[in-house]
């Protein structure tokens, strides 16, 4: 069977790269060429490099001829802050992009696309009271990116969604987007003063079996939610303290009042450089980090045939690669 990835020599690409290797398919890949491929990356796998934003339907189209799977591993996620409005540069590459490119699957005759999304929609659906996709655009975009990829397979190719939370791991050439978002304050402060909650976690591996795994046995039309262990952001901290040798630092977590007035600080600033995060910085706090966003992963596991394991050691692995490039911006500087 012939496979096609769209972002092959991402984080979660190239894991996905090599699970579907093991599994005895062929691979091909387009990525942007923004990084060194070397010898780590398999050598049977085609890539080609461009921009499937800025290519037009029939270049779409033609790429994916002959193909029977198609696995969307693209787009900005929430870490991104674009400039205002946040609403309109999600939308653009979160659903009018993947819709296109879905299309042009279709087009093309693939049987089979799979779309990697945001565990955000996820909580959206089983919490409707909290009004999470009106006031954070980023969720309002994933929902409608999700129903924008399922339309587009009009019963003529099955189309699944992954909704996908905290990954941890490492790859080669690419430093981990914990780095700056968190090892770094970490690293740099005495005391860490954190929102108390936490959310489910899952090693990099297992994403890339659970995306096999839809190839396999997914259902047109269904949203899988992926996921492996739940656990609190103070014993995150202290696993990555631990892989850091550091664990003589204090964690205090900080009410969730301080939280949001820290968050409205944030949004102000935001403000005076013109940008505006998908994830609205008033309410992020109260709607998102201050809570346990816990839930249980069992179902998607025994349908799909993916397993959990090695999350402590991928958080571990996680925050190495981002103090190696730490200290080597440190030594740079010197």
């Amino acid at each position: 069977m012939k496979v096609f990835i769209v972002g092959g020599t991402g984080f979660i690409g190239y894991y996905t790269v090599m699970e579907f290797l093991k599994n005895e398919y062929t691979v091909t890949t387009i990525s942007l060429p923004d990084i060194k491929i070397g010898e780590w990356f398999p050598k049977e796998v085609t890539i080609t490099y461009g921009n499937v934003f800025e290519m037009n339907n029939d270049e779409l189209k033609e790429m994916f001829l002959d193909y029977d799977v198609v696995v969307y591993a693209i787009g900005p996620d929430d870490r991104y802050t674009p400039k205002k409005p946040a609403h309109e540069f999600f939308y653009k590459y979160l659903v009018e992009g993947s819709g296109r490119v879905v299309a042009a699957a279709r087009q093309a005759g693939v049987k089979k696309c799979i779309v990697l999304n945001s565990y955000f929609a996820y909580f959206d659906r089983m919490y409707p009271k909290r009004n999470l996709s009106k006031r954070h655009s980023y969720i309002k975009c994933r929902i409608d990116q999700a129903s924008r990829v399922i339309s587009e397979g009009k019963d003529l190719m099955d189309v699944m969604v992954l909704e996908l939370l905290y990954i941890f791991g490492c790859m080669p050439e690419r430093v981990p987007l914990f780095k700056d978002i968190l090892v770094k304050m970490i690293y740099e402060k005495n005391i860490i003063f954190f929102p108390k909650g936490g959310t489910n976690m899952i090693a990099v591996e297992n994403v890339a079996k659970a995306i096999v795994g839809t190839v396999k046995k997914g259902k047109h039309g269904i949203i899988y939610t992926i996921g492996d262990v739940n656990m609190s952001w103070v014993d995150m901290i202290k696993i990555m303290l631990e892989a850091m040798d550091m664990t003589h630092k204090k964690i205090i977590t900080i009410p969730n009042f301080l939280a949001n007035l820290i968050g409205k600080k944030m949004k102000k600033e935001e403000e005076k450089q013109g940008l505006e995060s998908g994830l609205d910085l008033v309410n992020l706090f109260r709607d998102i980090q201050c809570r346990f966003t816990y839930f249980d992963p069992s179902e998607s596991m025994a349908v799909l045939g993916y397993k959990g394991g090695g999350i402590k050691k991928a958080i571990e692995d996680t925050t190495k690669a981002c103090m190696e490039s730490l200290l080597s911006d440190t030594q740079k500087q010197s």
